[in-house]
């Protein structure tokens, strides 16, 4: 597991817990921008997932 993958999930925890307390409280300021971080830390993951799976290639 590399510093992407671990910090893009934390980004993805985070924007959801905003998400969820924008839609809870009716501000849907919050809400977007819970949305926006969530998908922020899917991609930063993605791209973690991808560096893990070029070095593992690599290994092989």
């Amino acid at each position: 597991m590399n510093k992407d993958q671990v910090k893009g999930a934390g980004k993805e925890v985070k924007g959801t817990v905003k998400e969820a307390v924008g839609k809870a409280t009716g501000d849907h300021s919050t809400e977007l921008k819970g949305n926006v971080e969530k998908n922020v830390g899917t991609a930063q993951r993605k791209v973690g997932d991808a560096k893990e799976a070029i070095k593992d290639a690599h290994k092989k």
